[in-house]
């Protein structure tokens, strides 16, 4: 029986994948729990609009994020922890910390997997951080002090 998929079952079909499988499969599990749709002319016209509908979304969030990582471009960003007499913090900090203090001081709203560290950082001072997304890359000025 061809059918829609309208959320991910994995090792069946991903979203809005239009694909064959077995009659009792989808009559006794996919069906009643909501994760296909019968394909019928109507409901294929209607899985073309949808993809069009999120295919335009998703080209508007990536220009959006892409304008994001350019504003930090050049930006300074402070965060204060604790750290010792000689400057070595206590706990490193990750791309998630520096993601959460972005947002509060400038309310870009990124994801920790674009800030590009090759390890967290344990010293206070100026660091200069890369940000990339979508084949776009900005450096800005984290600087680190003590609490």
């Amino acid at each position: 029986m061809r059918v829609i998929f309208l959320k991910d079952v994995p090792r069946v079909g991903r979203k809005y994948e239009l694909k064959n499988v077995s009659d009792g499969y989808v009559k006794n599990f996919l069906l009643p729990k909501g994760l296909v749709e019968i394909a019928t002319d109507k409901s294929l016209s209607r899985l073309e609009e949808i993809k069009k509908t999120e295919e335009t979304e998703r080209m508007v969030r990536e220009d959006l994020l892409v304008k994001n990582v350019m504003d930090l471009e050049g930006k300074t960003i402070v965060i204060k922890e604790k750290a010792n007499d000689k400057g070595h913090l206590f706990a490193g900090i990750h791309g998630a910390e520096i993601v959460k203090t972005i947002k509060k001081e400038t309310n870009l709203d990124l994801d920790p997997s674009f800030i590009e560290l090759e390890k967290p950082i344990r010293e206070t001072g100026e660091h200069t951080i890369s940000v990339s997304a979508h084949g776009k890359k900005a450096k800005f000025t984290l600087i680190v002090e003590a609490a």
